[in-house]
């Protein structure tokens, strides 16, 4: 069903001198340009955000809204009321409170129903890989490998012409955990029902750092299968599961998506995102082919037009098609249409340091509690990490590096710290001011942190990109693999890096698909320490885990907006609602103070505006009623 048809501004009147009028013209007929039944929902808001006005909305334009309140996180007064705010060539201009009016603008201001926030970001995710998760079979949760075979054959029969499972076309699925199942899955467990038998498959582990294969997958394989350094080929209690490098071995055999199903990807995940409430995202890890399709997308090149399902705005990390490698050739033109459209940005790189905790892939100092036989995989050694991020910070690329285990965050920081030093040659003061005003490294995950390398990490201000749902994701089996000392004082440390008033803000995220990309579960997990899921800490109480390490309400809030705009370059541009920033805004039911902690578990916004059009309404909200 097509959304209905709303004036800009909710239909509010005109606010007289010194603000300018509100645009009361009907958008009844952008409503009827809608995306032609394709993911299309009731709420949805069909048009495209501009990168320019519009002929119906001519540069001259300015349009005023005001809420019921406005958290600036700039100049917010304890208690304050109604706010408003205008708008001029999508971004913010004049910000200030209704009782700041003059007698005759207060009076004729219309107070729209709502609580206005800034526009949220998730700072670290991953675009296309979200839309193909959302396109394929969800297995977060499966208990088992007969939960497994009941979601894959749903699936199948829901699908029943579409050639998926063949050799063009793979099954595909996210989410399992071999800690639910009991044991690694091997490639027989896909080849015990006749609907599956034969068929290509490829499932993704909870964390994208393992795949499950069938057995057609295993045949265009050796049948030598050597180690990978880097990587582990599971071979107990069969084969069948592949991780870190070692998912190469498969990834080479696998029918990449055409450009037109990317484009798809796309669209799907920001449909679905934005009524998240969420107008930007930072992508950690986009190789050259699928950046120039960005580019297209939001109208860097070609037509010079935003795609009418671009809603969003990404700062993407390059990632060369070969991992940890330096590519700038794939790279320079992009590097160069740098700053051409407010909706993309290219400037970072994403290197990979080691795997994840939950495969036995974090890179560890000491060995895993569970498993004395491994301390985790390296994916690069470290002196070719040092060399890559002074390569990448020579040629004006961010440096982004995936660290999970305290081996991996400490080569990173080396790493940094290196270039660093080299690079803000002649010293003109501490290095951390030449991080912050000319590279802003960041550790992506940066979930376990040897005491010393947290210090560090503030004496460098290095910027931690961190997930807050991890860590009651892997609460569960934390303790079990890193032991009860390393998990109290190097474990998903977040109070520890927030320092109120002083940078670097620490940027938070989702890594979505690996986690769902709704912010205000990322909140919940901050604030309570306890799974956005179910509620519940790793005990099955309500007490948080590890609760020295919650933030406070207000500094998550920070995290899933101004921290994001400065690890991208964009501090006072994004993030906030202030004269000059762009015009992105979330509008709850009532201020985000007043909600209940559980309320933010399943919470919906109002809406959603980006560059001050309304992508996101949600037409059952108690203030339309």
């Amino acid at each position: 069903m097509a959304p209905e048809s709303r004036p800009r501004g909710g239909g509010g009147q005109p606010l007289a001198s010194p603000w300018s009028p509100i645009g009361v013209a009907s958008i009844a007929a952008a409503g009827a340009v809608a995306l032609a039944g394709l993911y299309l929902r009731e709420g949805e808001m069909p048009w495209p955000v501009p990168t320019s006005p519009s002929a119906s909305t001519p540069a001259s334009t300015i349009e005023t809204y005001c809420y019921e309140s406005v958290t600036t996180l700039v100049n917010d007064r304890p208690g304050s009321g109604p706010h408003c705010f205008s708008i001029k060539d999508g971004r913010f201009t004049n910000v200030a409170p209704l009782d700041s009016l003059d007698a005759d603008a207060a009076a004729s201001a219309s107070i729209l129903k709502g609580h206005a926030i800034p526009g949220l970001w998730d700072g670290h995710g991953h675009l296309i890989p979200y839309g193909e998760y959302l396109a394929s079979v969800d297995l977060f949760g499966s208990s088992d490998d007969t939960d497994v075979h009941h979601r894959l054959h749903t699936y199948l029969e829901s699908h029943p012409n579409d050639g998926v499972g063949g050799p063009d076309k793979w099954l595909r699925g996210f989410g399992w955990d071999q800690m639910l199942m009991g044991e690694m899955p091997t490639a027989d467990l896909l080849d015990k029902s006749d609907e599956l038998k034969g068929l290509y498959v490829m499932l993704d582990r909870v964390d994208g750092h393992c795949i499950w294969v069938s057995n057609a997958v295993l045949d265009l394989l050796p049948d030598d299968l050597l180690d990978v350094p880097g990587g582990e080929i599971v071979r107990e209690p069969g084969l069948g599961v592949f991780c870190d490098n070692a998912m190469n071995l498969v990834m080479t055999h696998y029918p990449k998506p055409s450009k037109a199903t990317k484009m798809e990807y796309i669209r799907l995940a920001m449909r679905e995102m934005r009524t998240m409430g969420l107008v930007g995202m930072h992508d950690a890890g986009v190789v050259p082919e699928d950046l120039h399709l960005y580019q297209e997308l939001a109208g860097v090149s070609g037509s010079g037009h935003v795609d009418e399902g671009w809603t969003m705005r990404v700062y993407a990390m390059v990632e060369c098609l070969e991992r940890n490698t330096f590519c700038p050739d794939d790279v320079s033109v992009l590097r160069q249409q740098e700053g051409r459209s407010d909706f993309l940005s290219i400037r970072s790189v994403k290197l990979f340091a080691d795997g994840a905790l939950g495969s036995w892939g974090s890179a560890m100092i000491d060995p895993y509690s569970d498993r004395p036989d491994t301390s985790g995989s390296l994916l690069v050694n470290a002196s070719t990490l040092t060399q890559l991020t002074h390569d990448w910070a020579s040629a004006g690329f961010q440096v982004n590096i995936h660290a999970i285990g305290d081996l991996a965050n400490r080569y990173a920081i080396n790493a940094f710290e290196a270039a660093l030093v080299e690079l803000c040659q002649p010293p003109a003061g501490p290095l951390a001011d030449c991080q912050r005003d000319r590279f802003r490294f960041r550790i992506e995950h940066a979930q376990i942190i040897d005491l010393h390398d947290q210090a560090r990490i503030h004496a460098l201000g290095i910027v931690p990109s961190i997930q807050p749902t991890h860590a009651t994701s892997d609460m569960a089996y934390a303790a079990k693999r890193l032991g009860p000392e390393r998990t109290r004082d190097e474990a998903y440390r977040m109070r520890s890096f927030f320092r109120d008033g002083l940078l670097p803000p620490p940027v938070l995220g989702s890594d979505f698909p690996i986690e769902p990309p709704d912010p205000f579960q990322g909140i919940y997990a901050a604030v309570a320490r306890r799974s956005p899921h179910t509620g519940l800490s790793a005990n099955g109480t309500k007490e948080p885990w590890y609760p020295d390490e919650a933030l406070s309400l207000h500094q998550a809030l920070v995290g899933f907006t101004q921290g994001p705009a400065y690890g991208a370059f964009l501090e006072g541009r994004a993030g906030e609602i202030q004269p000059g920033a762009l015009a992105d805004w979330v509008v709850l039911d009532r201020p985000l103070a007043e909600y209940d902690l559980e309320e933010l578990r399943s919470m919906k916004v109002k809406e959603t505006w980006v560059g001050g059009t309304q992508v996101y309404h949600r037409h059952d909200s108690p203030a339309d009623l």
